[in-house]
């Protein structure tokens, strides 16, 4: 079984991806989903879900379908996505990043703190969330500040 959906899975999360790139998110979101339900079913009954499914391709499938979310404004969904690629594959710094930029969005500064740190942890040389680290550090200073001025 393993094997057949793991032929299958590389196609389909391509074609994914392909309809992704082009716009077609709905297209994309149905396929994610798809390919998600189909390694839930997989799994034995008490394992971890993804254990017959490359756990790559499952984190990748979170992922991205996580990514169809956030940009239609689904921030809470979106992060139950990339927290659910992190518990297939905890060593998988995007879904950190991706979790990060929403918490800082929503002002959840210690928290999106503590996701660009593990991405770092995880590859130290991805710039875009040294970046972002630093920016929520100020932000998170700057929100602080304010909140001491309006105690005055």
């Amino acid at each position: 079984m393993e094997g057949r959906l793991g032929r299958g899975s590389r196609g389909a999360l391509a074609l994914a991806q392909a309809h992704f790139e082009k716009g077609e998110h709905a297209e994309a979101e149905a396929l994610y989903s798809a390919y998600i339900r189909r390694c839930a079913r997989a799994a034995p009954a008490g394992a971890t879900p993804g254990s017959t499914c490359s756990p790559k391709d499952l984190a990748t499938a979170y992922n991205n379908r996580g990514q169809i979310k956030y940009l239609r404004v689904d921030f809470y969904e979106a992060m139950d996505d990339y927290t659910s690629a992190i518990e297939v594959q905890a060593d998988f710094e995007v879904p950190y990043y991706n979790r990060g930029l929403i918490l800082y969005r929503l002002g959840c500064f210690d928290d999106a703190l503590e996701d660009f740190k593990k991405v770092l942890d995880l590859n130290p040389g991805f710039q875009d969330a040294i970046l972002s680290l630093k920016q929520t550090v100020l932000d998170k200073e700057e929100k602080q500040r304010r909140n001491i001025e309006k105690n005055c």
